[in-house]
């Protein structure tokens, strides 16, 4: 397993390489020091937080649930389109260990009941927002199942220069959200040829993430 929060040496930049030899974040716009360490802290991505098999124990729970449903056009704050979604709270005692894992690492061991699980499709996509404090507390963390992905982050406070940071979420891994990052920025999932990362397409496929919060 590897912790990435900082740059990461750099790998030879061609498609087919492997992710993990790459830096996870890229910034554009103007950043203050503080502000990017405390972003640093507040915005965690964890490369093979799940094993493959841990990914498709995951999966073999959760398709009987979300594949009956279909794929939806709309959400009642226009923040998504092209996905499904449940809310599972019992799982299997192979898989509660990994959500338990996650509780720890992010969470402090203390997180909402109900496990949220988003099926987005390969044409969806997630729009830039700030997730409602009325159904999330000060953390949001989440596993990327099926494919890898890129998120992008605008600070959304109106009298600050405008910055932002893509992170490259790759497949099996979990991001934590937490303080500055979860309040002050709005977040999407990229999607299309607009889906980049050290200037390299990103192939995002069809995508399961599992995702657990603090308490509101």
């Amino acid at each position: 397993m590897h912790l990435l929060r900082r740059l990461a040496p750099p790998g030879p930049k061609f498609p087919g390489v492997r992710w993990r030899n790459f830096s996870l974040v890229e910034y554009a716009g103007q950043w203050s020091g503080i502000e990017k360490l405390q972003f640093q802290a507040d915005m965690r991505v964890i490369s093979d937080f799940v094993t493959a098999e841990e990914e498709q124990w995951l999966l073999r729970e959760i398709e009987p649930h979300i594949s009956r449903l279909p794929y939806e056009s709309s959400h009642w704050d226009d923040a998504i389109h092209g996905y499904r979604e449940v809310q599972r709270r019992k799982w299997s005692p192979h898989n509660r260990t990994v959500l338990d894992r996650v509780c720890r690492e992010a969470c402090g061991g203390q997180v909402m009941p109900f496990v949220h699980i988003v099926d987005l499709a390969e044409v969806g996509g997630i729009k830039p927002h700030v997730d409602s404090t009325r159904f999330c507390g000060h953390t949001t963390a989440g596993i990327s199942l099926l494919s890898d992905c890129v998120m992008r982050m605008k600070r959304v406070a109106k009298d600050t220069a405008s910055h932002s940071a893509d992170l490259l979420l790759p497949r099996r891994s979990l991001y934590i959200m937490s303080h500055l990052a979860r309040y002050k920025f709005t977040h999407e999932i990229l999607v299309g040829e607009q889906s980049l990362f050290s200037k390299l397409p990103v192939k995002r496929k069809r995508r399961v993430s599992v995702i657990c919060r603090t308490e509101p």
